[in-house]
Order: C-alpha cells, then sequence, then structure tokens
C-alpha cells in the first residue's frame, strides 16, 4: 500500500480543473482576497518591514512583487516576505483541521510561484486548493494532539501546502510532488513559544519560502522521503508521540476540507481563541443594553487550549494584546469593536480599557470534556456579573467568521477595503478587489499585482 504523501501527491498533480465543485473554488477565491487583504496591511507592519529588508538583502531579484517595497524578488523570497506580512496582524484565516493558518502560508508561495511561471488565473486557485487540502489532510491526520503538545502547526504543516501549491504551479509529477512534500515536512518545525512576538509572523515567512523551496528542488530532481509521516524517525514518531491518521488521506476529490471542517476568516484581528468571548460578551450587551460601568466581573469559562493561547492578561505591546483575552474584551466593550486602527494606536494603555481589563477572568471548568472540546474547540461559557447582582449568560461553539457561521460578501469586501487602504488608495484597492474576485477569468496573473509596488 502506498504512503500517505504518494497518495496525496498523485490526487494533487493529476486532478482537473472541472473535477473541483463550484463551492470548493468559491471558498479558494474568498481565501486568496481575504489573504492578500491582510497581507498588504500587514506590509506595513514592524515586523514585515524587518522580514522585507532581510529578503532584499538574501534573495534574487525576480518577477514576483513584494507589496509594500518597491522590490520584485525571486519566487522563495516573495513568498517569506509576503507570508511574514499576511500572519503579521493575526487577521489571517484558520482551519480546524490541524488549527493552522493555511492561507498566509498557502496563498503567498502561490502567488510568488504564479508570477515567476506566468499561471492563469484559474491555475492559480487550483494550486491554493491543491496546497490547501494537502495541508488540512496533514493536520487531520495529527488531530488536535500536534498542536496540544505545544507545536505551532502553522509553521509544522505549512511548508507542505506550500510545498503541494508550488508543486501544482510547477507541473510536477506524482513522484517529484511526494519529493517535495518528503522535503518540505522533514525539516518543519515550530514552537508555540514564539506567540506574542515577531517569531510568530516570520516563522510563518519561513514556512512560506521553505515550500517554494522544496517544489523547486524536487523539479531539479532532489529526492525527499515519501514515507516522512510514518518513517520509525519521521514526522508522527518524532513530532506527534506516533499519533497519525492515515484514513483522513482517503476521499481526495470527493471529501473537501475546504467545506468541511472549512475556513474561518477572523472579523477582529486578534487571536482567534478570543474570537467566541467576544461575540458572546458583545452579544450580552446588545441585548441587555448593558454599559461598561455596570459590569462587576466577566469569567470565560474556556477550553484549555485558550488558556495555553492567551497568555497575556496584561499586555505590554500589540503582539501581546492580540494574545490576550482581557484586551480583547476590554476593547469591544469601550471601544465598539477591536480594530487594527485601536492595535496601532496601543489601545491596551487607554484607562478605560485597561480599567474593564482588571474584570475579566478566564478559566476552564469541567464542561470542557473531550467531547466538549470536539465539538467547540475555541468555544466560550461566558458568565456576566453585573453591579446590581444579576449575572448574564451566555454561548458560543463557534465565532462569527467560523465556516459555520460566515462572513458575507459585503463583510468580506468591508475587511479587504480596510485592510488594503492602509496601503493603496481607496481606488487602487477597490480595482485590485475587482480584479481577484475574477481571477479565474485572467489569462495571467504576472501583471495581478501590478501597481502594488509602486505603492510603496
Amino acid at each position: 500500500m502506498s504512503h500517505p504523501s504518494e497518495r496525496l501527491a498523485r490526487w494533487s498533480s493529476g486532478f482537473a480543473p472541472d473535477d473541483v465543485p463550484g463551492a470548493v473554488r468559491a471558498v479558494a477565491r474568498n481565501c486568496l482576497i481575504d489573504t492578500l487583504g491582510v497581507a498588504l496591511a500587514g506590509a506595513t507592519s514592524a515586523v514585515a518591514r524587518t522580514a522585507q529588508r532581510v529578503a532584499g538583502d538574501s534573495f534574487a531579484l525576480g518577477p514576483a512583487v513584494v507589496p509594500g517595497t518597491r522590490m520584485r524578488l525571486a519566487p522563495p523570497g516573495a513568498a517569506f516576505a509576503n507570508a511574514t506580512a499576511a500572519h503579521a496582524l493575526d487577521f489571517d484565516d484558520n482551519c480546524y483541521a490541524g488549527v493552522v493558518h493555511g492561507s498566509a502560508i498557502i496563498v503567498p508561495a502561490a502567488l510568488a510561484l504564479a508570477q515567476a511561471v506566468d499561471s492563469s488565473g484559474a491555475q492559480l486557485i487550483d494550486a491554493i486548493i491543491a496546497g490547501s487540502e494537502a495541508e488540512y489532510a496533514f493536520g487531520a491526520a495529527a488531530t488536535m494532539h500536534l498542536y496540544e503538545k505545544g507545536w505551532w502547526t502553522t509553521a509544522v504543516l505549512g511548508p507542505v501546502g506550500a510545498s503541494v501549491a508550488a508543486a501544482r504551479l510547477l507541473g510536477l509529477d506524482a513522484s517529484a510532488t511526494t519529493s517535495a512534500i518528503g522535503l518540505a515536512l522533514a525539516g518543519a518545525g515550530g514552537a508555540k513559544a514564539a506567540f506574542g512576538t515577531d517569531a510568530k509572523p516570520l516563522l510563518a515567512g519561513r514556512a512560506a519560502e521553505a515550500g517554494v523551496m522544496a517544489a523547486r528542488l524536487a523539479m531539479e530532481g532532489a529526492s525527499g522521503p515519501s514515507d516522512i509521516a510514518g518513517h520509525p524517525r519521521g514526522f508522527a514518531a518524532l513530532l506527534n508521540d506516533g499519533v497519525f491518521d492515515a484514513g483522513a488521506f482517503d476521499g481526495f476529490g470527493v471529501r473537501w476540507r475546504l467545506l468541511d471542517p472549512g475556513i474561518d476568516i477572523k472579523r477582529i484581528p486578534v487571536c482567534l481563541s478570543a474570537h467566541t468571548s467576544v461575540d458572546v460578551v458583545a452579544g450580552l450587551v446588545r441585548t441587555h443594553a448593558i454599559a461598561p460601568a455596570e459590569i462587576a466581573r466577566i469569567v470565560c469559562d474556556v477550553p484549555p487550549v485558550i488558556l495555553a493561547n492567551l497568555i497575556h492578561d496584561r499586555p505590554a505591546t500589540r503582539q501581546q494584546a492580540q494574545f490576550s483575552m482581557p484586551f480583547a474584551i476590554a476593547a469591544t466593550l469601550v471601544l465598539g469593536d477591536v480594530t487594527l486602527t485601536a492595535l496601532a494606536r496601543e489601545a491596551f494603555r487607554d484607562p478605560a480599557v485597561h480599567a474593564l481589563m482588571e474584570k475579566v477572568e478566564m478559566a476552564s471548568g469541567p464542561y470542557w470534556d473531550e467531547a466538549a472540546r470536539r465539538a467547540a474547540p475555541e468555544g466560550a461559557r461566558v458568565r456576566m456579573h453585573l453591579t446590581d447582582g444579576r449575572a448574564l449568560e451566555g454561548f458560543r461553539a463557534y465565532p462569527r467568521g467560523a465556516a459555520s457561521d460566515p462572513l458575507g460578501d459585503g463583510e468580506l469586501a468591508a475587511k479587504f477595503d480596510d485592510c488594503a487602504r492602509l496601503l493603496l488608495t481607496p481606488e487602487a484597492a477597490g480595482e485590485l478587489y475587482e480584479r481577484l474576485r475574477h481571477i479565474e477569468t485572467r489569462a495571467s496573473v504576472r501583471d495581478l499585482l501590478d501597481g502594488l509596488d509602486a505603492a510603496a
């Protein structure tokens, strides 16, 4: 019987565009739009500027645009810089098959290589689909065990998604694609200790770069382990205590993880672990017309993984604020919502926000047994105590923007516009959005990002 990587490679290198349902293509298109939008905003961040400078000094010039700069680089350099930007503001999408930020790695890698090989828009979407289904298959096979061990699954599995997307664009056959996957995963890693530091977005950038390099090396004949998942010294044994469900690699082309479990697109620019609690609190305040001054205490009963992710109760930097439950809730109550502007202005230093942060607590109670965690991996049970003695309660299994409660087309367009306008004029942002919305009609993507380098 063939290894999981080989089965994946046969499918990803061999499927025809007509084999992909329209609903899957629509999700991939939204991933492209949302990821490029957050990358444009992220390109203005300090960590992205660092990545851009290093990329400019370290990689060859080439055809791929690096938004926010006047550089065009070879695909590995552009993938590194742009994936760093895509994850810099922690505003990119997520998939619960592996608990990974897939698109922030896959889309920059695919875009960079698509410009180099002059692919069509439809071929770009095919590559994003191939890379996404590949990465999420590995994520599903690894189960939550990998994430809960402390590995940052985005950095570990991102090179797989990027390598398969790149292999598809390069036209690699199943054998070479298998080598690309082996090359990508043999050297992968990433610790959740990176959360709240520059290391997190930079690891996203390195994952995209590694995936592009793995595919290009495989194209030149380099071999990689075909049994990387099950080898006694391979991925599952070394990183995941031997946990690996090979059945996750059954059903390619029939089951689509872009649809199930689907893609969660973030409504606010903080760690997804805070979103359900924020949504519950906002709903209680709206329903009961509660003013911030009436709140005495807010207790968020959440799965253990949320406690592990949101480690900054009293954030001192923007990045720490994005991993802080007290900030996310307090900013929502005081400012009406968490926004990129609020983060840029360091709203966590606002006295009113700071005062409310003192009233927010997190715990993980007995409700969160294994079944509850499977049903609501980042869910929240919230109890809001008021100064008049009342207590209000609410629960959400998934946040707004999750695949089960998706943002509408208008909300997606508004998010793209808000992000893109940090770098582009309103007119340029609108024109780019329309180009992306009709991406599959483009005969060439080489000029898709024309003008973005001038926006620097």
